[in-house]
């Protein structure tokens, strides 16, 4: 894992080349038009993110929260797939987003480099597994169609339990997603990545969307209204990125330390 993020990061992240003497190329690479693409892809993932699973969880839902919706599944049943689909689509735009952003925080902090690329990918893997589970109902609705009235309690029950699981499966997802932002909120703050307001924001609605995650595990129904703190950051953060872009200096890193003129004073400005 550490080889392939590393070769993502050299391939990808805008940064000071590691050649001694090669300002030329460090200027080019941190150069404010290859920044920005960078800046406003990652901020391009935040809103595709919050777009996918939207749609497609209200998708779900207005299937799934029927009375008696297996019964009447095969009249909706395109639209619980296309809501399913664009819920896995969710899942590779957050491992996307763990990912280009792991070579900018590993310059400044390894271990919420690797905290929140973890806590990314297992909010995409439980998303992924709540996904399946209400694709399952599909062939279990028409399974149940075909058998008749004898299999309707039971598949009503098994339809449930798949319809619960997913429910399950993103309040944990968004736990993971919540403690990891924690991280990355937290390295944001110190680093000013991003202004310092933003990230405050930041880590205030992810306290409470976790907080409103457990609750929602141990059956108090509170997550909705706690996670309404969120959606500053949630919005602000990429219109940021794509006004303004990370701050210049965080592209370079560990090779800003080499370029300084403590360190190269032959390369200091008179």
């Amino acid at each position: 894992m550490s080889t392939t993020v590393r070769s993502i990061a050299d391939m990808s992240v805008p940064a000071a080349s590691r050649t001694n003497g090669h300002i030329d190329r460090e200027t080019q690479d941190n150069s404010p038009g290859s920044r920005m693409t960078y800046s406003r892809v990652i901020g391009a993932l935040f809103l595709l993110g919050f777009l996918f699973y939207g749609v497609g969880t209200a998708l779900a839902t207005s299937v799934t929260n029927a009375p008696d919706f297996l019964s009447t599944l095969s009249g909706h049943q395109s639209m619980l797939s296309l809501g399913a689909f664009l819920i896995l689509l969710n899942t590779g735009v957050e491992v996307a987003k763990g990912v280009l952003f792991f070579p900018i925080l590993e310059n400044h902090g390894k271990r919420t480099a690797f905290a929140f690329l973890a806590a990314v990918i297992l909010e995409a893997v439980l998303m992924a597994v709540g996904a399946l589970c209400l694709l399952m109902i599909i062939p279990l609705g028409q399974y149940a169609s075909d058998t008749g009235q004898a299999s309707a309690a039971w598949a009503n029950g098994i339809a449930a339990v798949l319809n619960q699981s997913n429910t399950m499966a993103y309040q944990i997802a968004e736990m993971s997603l919540g403690i990891g932002g924690l991280f990355l909120c937290s390295l944001l703050f110190r680093t000013q990545m991003i202004p310092r307001v933003l990230a405050v924001a930041g880590f205030i609605g992810y306290i409470s969307f976790v907080v409103g995650t457990v609750a929602e595990v141990f059956g108090i129904h509170i997550g909705l209204v706690l996670s309404f703190p969120g959606i500053p950051f949630e919005v602000a953060m990429p219109i940021w990125l794509f006004v303004k872009g990370f701050q210049p200096e965080i592209y370079s890193g560990r090779a800003a330390v080499v370029m300084s003129p403590a360190v190269r004073p032959g390369l200091a400005t008179p």
